[in-house]
């Protein structure tokens, strides 16, 4: 029995949806094959928390941990940390450094896609299309008129490096700006603004599966909100429509384009990309490398739809990072 550490919290606004992600992970394991440890991942303590809520401390300097006198090593780490340290590449380059697999994406990858001005400045000479975007660092000057010029409204504002639609704004006229900049900058110091897409939303599924890369079934994004916000995406204020009600054209399409971005990073483990469909072309947002796992998530909801089953989908995870 291969011993899991499932890593789970982070250091952002998204910790509760990781715990809720890491644990759902930790329910579905193959019991055959896998011994679960679910890890708690927080700035003030690293902790396996075992089946009574019992806390031992995790040995940053081998990963390990002491359970009654007895030391134990993980053979692999599934990472369900949404945000930082587990989606920017601080865990990622870790583990590389311990010489222990995990199941997400290499630690420069991590790192390039939770930038997403990076990621979207890597992608646009393939040929991706992306929104018109204007970008501001904390303490640089704030000039409205040339924001709006360049980006026009309504437009997003966004935190460069965030999950889960935390400190984004949809901003209708000019007096809204400066509160939703304010409000990005709570998130992080790094702001991207960028044009309203309007079109059909749409997220793309990419993994390895059994060795080939596989786009799984395409979700819709109908939101009841302005936006794919926090309260559409976990509270139950977005029609979720899997397969999308695009024509076989268009998946293929956006597909291909959601393949090709996991191709040219050289992706590996999960990804979710977003895109908007504008004129029959998808513009990306962004891509998630640690997308949500409760059973309501999009990539579960997707792999359903395309007949893996959850316990199948974490074992090919898990399988995949031993053999790399």
């Amino acid at each position: 029995m291969k011993k899991v550490a499932i890593i789970m919290g982070g250091y952002s606004s998204e910790y509760q949806i990781s715990l809720k992600s890491g644990n759902v992970v930790y329910q579905f394991l193959d019991q055959n094959k896998y011994q679960g440890y679910r890890i708690h991942i927080f700035k003030d303590k690293w902790v396996y928390v075992d089946a009574n809520d019992n806390e031992f401390p995790i040995d940053r300097n081998d990963f390990s941990t002491t359970v009654n006198g007895e030391k134990i090593n993980f053979d692999v780490v599934f990472n369900a940390i949404h945000g930082t340290p587990g989606e920017d590449g601080l865990m990622q380059a870790y583990f590389e450094l311990l010489g222990i697999p995990q199941s997400s994406c290499d630690y420069y990858q991590a790192a390039l896609t939770f930038n997403k001005r990076d990621l979207l400045s890597v992608l646009k000479p393939y040929g991706i299309k992306t929104a018109t975007s204007y970008y501001l660092n904390q303490g640089d000057e704030i000039n409205e008129e040339a924001i709006l010029k360049t980006v026009g409204l309504p437009c997003f504002v966004k935190p460069n490096k965030s999950g889960s639609s935390f400190g984004i704004s949809k901003v209708k006229t000019k007096d809204e700006l400066a509160y939703a900049i304010v409000n990005a900058y709570k998130e992080d110091n790094e702001i991207i603004i960028e044009s309203f897409l309007d079109g059909t939303e749409v997220s793309v599924g990419v993994i390895n599966y059994k060795g080939k890369i596989t786009v799984l079934p395409i979700t819709e994004i109908v939101s009841e909100n302005d936006f794919f916000d926090y309260e559409a995406k976990y509270l139950g204020k977005s029609q979720e429509i899997t397969p999308a009600r695009i024509s076989p054209e268009m998946t293929e399409k956006v597909s291909a384009v959601a393949k090709k971005a996991y191709e040219v990073l050289k992706m590996s483990g999960f990804s979710r990309s977003e895109f908007i469909i504008v004129n029959g072309e998808p513009h990306m947002l962004e891509m998630n490398t640690i997308p949500g796992l409760t059973t309501e998530s999009l990539i579960p909801q997707q792999a359903k739809e395309a007949g893996i089953s959850l316990t199948d989908l974490f074992t090919n995870a898990l399988e995949l990072a031993l053999n790399k």
